[in-house]
């Protein structure tokens, strides 16, 4: 029995790790730089255009509002344009990675939010740009709190990965469904669930480690 859930296992991991893994990364690539620019065209901040601010804000607020099951059938016609299909894990990151960005951007505004005026003043009064302020106060400063809280996003995508398996998108989820609750296989169920924990458990501890290691207090 277990000889044969292993390889099951071993392959719906691997569908989950690559979903994950690249939406993350092209999440972040558009994240990051968009939770820099709520953070800067705030009020008082370096870079202060309110409309702009509220505009973004106002999007963003929109695309975390739409519950993922839904995001995920209303942007079909968008995934079939960009990967040719709307079925596996490949067509999956195309809503991951859209659910991910506001996500990522508002994360990214509240940890720089926790950077000490007191350091943007400072590096103002020295002459420094705006694009200065950003790489070399903003960013060094918050890169602790920024890798928990993209931590805390690895972890909704696994979850949130999980649910795209659960309609087609392969990984764990789709696992859990086709083989253990259509089959009326529980130990499929439970093995996947360790898993999904166990993956949990070492993003959680990897996230921790880097943040205390980026933390020079």
């Amino acid at each position: 029995m277990f000889g044969e859930i292993i390889p099951l296992l071993t392959k719906a991991l691997g569908e989950t790790v690559y979903m994950v893994a690249l939406s993350m990364a092209v999440a972040s690539i558009v994240g990051i730089p968009l939770g820099v620019l709520l953070h800067t065209t705030d009020k008082g901040q370096i870079l202060e255009n309110l409309p702009l601010n509220k505009i973004i804000g106002s999007i963003v607020n929109a695309v975390r509002s739409i519950p993922f099951v839904i995001l995920m059938v209303a942007i079909i016609p968008l995934t079939r344009f960009l990967v040719g299909s709307s079925i596996g894990t490949t067509a999956a990151i195309v809503p991951l990675v859209i659910a991910s960005i506001p996500f990522i951007g508002r994360q990214v505004e509240t940890s720089l939010k926790e950077v000490p005026a007191g350091l943007v003043e400072a590096a103002q009064s020295m002459g420094a740009t705006p694009a200065q302020i950003v790489t070399k106060v903003l960013l060094p400063e918050a890169m602790p709190s920024i890798v928990s809280q993209l931590t805390t996003v690895i972890i909704a995508l696994v979850g949130e990965s999980a649910m795209a398996g659960a309609i087609g998108g392969g990984g764990l989820g789709d696992l859990a469904i086709r083989y253990g609750y259509q089959r009326f296989r529980p130990e499929v169920m439970i093995a996947t669930v360790v898993v999904l924990i166990v993956l949990v458990q070492l993003v959680q501890f990897c996230g921790n480690t880097l943040a205390r290691h980026l933390d020079k207090r």
